[in-house]
């Protein structure tokens, strides 16, 4: 039986809405239901999407077009679809730049003149001019393999960067020559979740697993990471397995090296909270890998050295972190000396000028000190107002080091700062349109559930009524210690210039509070991450901000499992919802490619009957029910071999399914891409206009076009 959407005619209500015209009704595609049925601990579990894990077989590519044609047949309806891509161009069209940082005698710098599909990546020499030294946008002729890291020798004659084909997180290696771009070499392949740590001219360290053979290139396993060494001029399959495989099996591996090199610093790990740590001095040859923390119950890493006394910024006994200091002959925990203690709010660090950066988080935004080696503090550093600076990490030798700022309504601004006298000058100011004293962006203090205070930051133009009719998104991710601080978004702009509102809470689960504040939203408290986003929409809809008529909820990998579960336990308190990349199937999301390691946020169904009675009861995918739910837009991509698309096709076809009430229910694939990082800025705008088109049409709100 084909599954209608009804008119969206009876959703139009009030004057606004008076002015928009219903869309056509569209059939979905007929998606086959399969009898697959697993139990866990006695419970039998129907999972009739099941095919839809085979995202190569040619009924799930069949399907895919299908959904496809079905979305894109309803959002070309929308009127004022294109006047959004339009307005979204232009603001898009200015010029962009990364920090600059220095590499041998060339500073190198990122930009994007405007509209290109990736930004290109040039150098100059002091203030000559620049030139280009590698433009992704010829990677590949539709702009979809991207840049995804570059790394170079100390001296700066040598680079070795990653590229990204279609937004896969396998990347492949290539090595230049700086001087004359020459490639020196073959290129690396297979490559996964690691950096480049170059030792010398003569090679470098990089991380990955065994290529899947079986099935899904893009869905399969990954299981043991693996350190390997590779020398130039040499084949991939003779490099050297330095930590990890069967012997010693991790799940992520990562190494780099002190900025004298003298030390490799080995980081190995099952999940995505906590590692063990191992150094092996190579000043001395045949010298063993040393383990430093022998558990995974800490984040530890070595951040600088000065001869054998090791700088390492850890949560172990600090759930606010801290930076200590221990001899790498006795680098064991009982020998640590705090350097910087751990103090109310969160600490992050970087090193450079022979000073370290304290990047403090107070209540979600930064504030910055910079202390000398020995650990006085020598100022607090002054930023432009409230909201995010990132970066202050550069050599040793620097005189200056480079920071950006930004916030909801301050976009990203370089600065050039003086380390030794503290000072901060404007480097590169971003040329959007946008007229930040038109805005104001206020931090509340809200309650949750079960008592907890929870910040949350809310923007929109100043003077907006209050009168609970603003179109409003709201915004969280929730999870895996990540802390959302406040950066400028172009896309917004459409939102806020149209009288809407952006909110932003700071949900448990996240890093914002620390290790305790992420513990508080982990596997059996993993309800207080949902209860906190749904008390803060009860507090935008209580305070008149908005209400449940023009209220929309968005959030991507685990945030789009946030905004999953959400909806199947109070979908009468949204509108419209925006589940994009989201871990959708909590039963089986550790069968595929790296989601294992997810587990110390998660846990897993196989953990205990207690643990898959409480995954199955929120899991989204099996949370559904027959019910009246927010118009939806899903969105996914076909290379996403993070979180595969498997769990967006199951849930949307669920929803399709359970949809009771008159709102849509669509989901979006996009095609050579991946997870998010590396798309095109074609990619980027498209699905943008489609996310505001879908959400000022469900909402009956006209989109006002701004010239």
């Amino acid at each position: 039986m084909k599954r209608l959407f009804p008119s969206l005619a009876v959703l139009l209500v009030g004057s606004q809405a008076a002015a928009q015209a219903p869309i056509k009704t569209q059939p979905y595609p007929q998606t086959r239901k399969v009898d697959t049925v697993t139990t866990y601990f006695g419970t039998k579990v129907a999972d009739p999407y099941r095919w839809l894990e085979n995202d190569q077989a040619p009924d799930t590519k069949a399907w895919v077009q299908e959904e496809n044609k079905v979305t894109q047949g309803y959002l070309a309806q929308i009127p004022y679809r294109e006047a959004i891509r339009k307005r979204l161009e232009t603001l898009w069209n200015y010029e962009k730049y990364g920090a600059p940082y220095k590499e041998g005698k060339y500073t190198y710098f990122s930009k994007n003149t405007g509209l290109q599909s990736q930004s290109v990546l040039y150098r100059q020499v002091g203030n000559g001019a620049p030139e280009v030294f590698l433009d992704p946008n010829k990677f590949s002729k539709d702009g979809t393999t991207s840049l995804a890291g570059i790394n170079f020798t100390k001296d700066g004659s040598l680079a070795a960067y990653q590229i990204s084909e279609g937004g896969s997180d396998w990347r492949k290696v290539i090595v230049l020559k700086t001087a004359d771009k020459s490639i020196v070499g073959d290129t690396l392949k297979d490559v996964k979740f690691s950096g480049l740590a170059w030792k010398g001219n003569d090679g470098f360290y990089y991380s990955s697993y065994d290529k899947p053979t079986a099935g899904s290139q893009l869905a399969g396993k990954t299981q043991i990471h693996k350190l390997y060494y590779h020398k130039l001029g040499t084949k991939q399959n003779t490099d050297k397995l330095v930590f990890g495989g069967e012997k010693t099996p991790r799940r992520y591996i990562g190494a780099s090296l002190t900025e004298d090199e003298r030390f490799l610093v080995i980081s190995g790990a099952n999940t995505t909270t906590g590692n063990e740590l191992y150094i092996q001095d190579l000043s001395k040859p045949g010298s063993p890998i040393v383990q430093v923390v022998d558990n995974e119950k800490s984040n530890v890493d070595v951040v600088d050295n000065v001869g054998s006394k090791l700088y390492i910024f850890t949560n172990l006994n600090a759930p606010n972190n801290r930076v200590v200091t221990v001899d790498a002959a006795n680098p064991k925990p009982a020998n640590w000396k705090n350097l910087i203690p751990e103090t109310q709010n969160v600490l992050n660090v970087s090193t450079g000028g022979g000073k370290i950066f304290a990047n403090y988080l107070k209540d979600a935004t930064s504030l910055i000190e910079q202390y000398d080696m020995n650990g006085k503090k020598e100022r607090a550093i002054t930023l432009p107002s409230v909201g995010t600076a990132g970066g202050f990490g550069t050599k040793k030798e620097e005189k200056e080091t480079y920071y950006t700022f930004t916030s909801y309504i301050y976009p990203p601004t370089i600065f050039e700062y003086d380390i030794a006298t503290g000072k901060s000058t404007v480097y590169k100011k971003a040329g959007v349109q946008f007229d930040p004293s038109k805005f104001e962006s206020k931090q509340v203090f809200y309650t949750s559930k079960d008592g907890t205070k929870v910040p949350m930051i809310i923007t929109y133009k100043k003077g907006l009524v209050m009168n609970g009719k603003n179109p409003t998104l709201l915004y969280a991710y929730g999870g895996f210690n990540s802390s959302v601080t406040p950066g400028f978004s172009t896309s917004n702009i459409i939102l806020l210039e149209n009288g809407g509102i952006y909110a932003v809470p700071n949900i448990r689960g996240g890093g914002e509070y620390g290790e305790k504040w992420h513990l508080a939203g982990t596997k059996l408290q993993k309800q207080n991450v949902f209860d906190d986003f749904i008390a803060a929409a009860e507090y935008l809809t209580k305070n008149n901000y908005t209400s449940k008529d023009y209220l929309a909820i968005s959030g991507a990998s685990n945030g789009g499992l946030l905004v999953g579960a959400t909806m199947a336990q109070r979908p009468e308190l949204f509108k419209v919802a925006f589940p994009a990349v989201g871990v959708m199937d909590m039963l089986r999301y550790n069968q595929f490619t790296a989601g294992a390691g997810w587990a110390y946020d998660y846990g897993t169904a196989q953990d205990s009957k207690e643990m898959f009675e409480y995954l199955y009861k929120y899991s989204p995918y099996h949370a559904l029910k027959p019910a009246a739910y927010p118009a939806t837009m899903v969105t996914t991509a076909d290379h996403d071999d993070r979180v595969v698309p498997a769990h967006s096709f199951k849930f949307a076809s669920k929803l399709q399914e359970s949809q009771q009430g008159p709102a849509p229910v669509l989901i979006r694939i996009e095609t050579k891409a991946g997870h998010g990082a590396g798309r095109s800025t074609a990619q980027v705008i498209s699905e943008q206009t489609d996310k505001w088109a879908f959400l000022f049409q469900n909402m009956g709100v006209p989109y006002q076009a701004v010239n």
